[in-house]
């Protein structure tokens, strides 16, 4: 029989949601672990991240732990204060418009370039990603939040849009910036929620974009990107009244 201790490493090794194969070391597993909770803004921003309290909660060492979050510090998702330990980075709307502005930069470039050089391969791949992102459930029933089936469709037609950009390191600036953008994303959705019915058309926005692209217009399809990033900053930064600027962002408008 398996004790606790034994169970909770096993769980930990378990392949994290949308993640292809399971990690090789507690290390990654763990980072993969947490670097989840914080996009899904489980781990809330500026929330203090005990090492103790971690290596206890999945049955590994101090070690472990500390090098994961090294790894997190690196993907900019957690930040590490001199004597105060580590904390999950905070959110701030000056940060959404600075991290929405640059997005649409680098993105609509990567997308341009994905166009242009993009074949049929590249083509067949874009269909595959729209036809699941449009296939998958979207809000779960009586919750604020997004079906993770349907984040991680997301992701993976925004990836598959940029995908023969051709320019790796563009793609890797571009991923950080997604991530950063998800984590926005998922903390707004409550706050829109509780206000008036925005009428957002999130599916008609992706098929345009979708659409564009297939057709070969570079210039609508970046067009259509771009509003796309726009209006959902716009409303999260809506749903804050007071448009407190440095004041880090919760779940509950002010």
């Amino acid at each position: 029989m398996m004790t606790p201790a034994a169970r909770a490493v096993s769980d930990v090794l378990q392949p994290v949601y949308g993640l292809e194969g399971g990690p090789r070391t507690l290390a990654s597993a763990v980072y993969h672990r947490l670097r989840a909770d914080v996009l899904a803004c489980r781990c809330r921003p500026g929330e203090k991240l005990l090492i103790g309290s971690i290596a206890k909660n999945f049955a590994v060492s101090a070690v472990v732990v500390r090098e994961a979050l090294s790894r997190l510090v690196a993907d900019g998702l957690v930040v590490v204060e001199d004597q105060r330990g580590f904390r999950v980075s905070a959110l701030s709307l000056s940060d959404l418009k600075d991290v929405t502005h640059t997005r649409i930069e680098l993105e609509c470039l990567a997308l341009r370039r994905s166009i242009a050089r993009g074949d049929d391969a590249w083509r067949a791949a874009l269909r595959k990603a729209w036809e699941d992102l449009d296939a998958a459930p979207h809000l779960v029933p009586g919750e604020d939040r997004h079906h993770e089936n349907w984040s991680l469709m997301h992701g993976r037609f925004h990836e598959a849009l940029v995908s023969a950009c051709g320019l790796d390191w563009l793609l890797r600036f571009r991923k950080t910036l997604f991530e950063q953008s998800e984590r926005y994303r998922r903390l707004g959705l409550a706050v829109m929620r509780t206000r008036q019915n925005t009428g957002r058309d999130t599916r008609g926005e992706h098929l345009r974009i979708y659409q564009a692209a297939m057709r070969g217009d570079a210039e609508a399809a970046a067009v259509e990107l771009a509003e796309h990033f726009e209006r959902t900053a716009r409303l999260i930064m809506d749903a804050y009244p007071d448009q407190g600027q440095s004041e880090a962002l919760s779940s509950k408008s002010k």
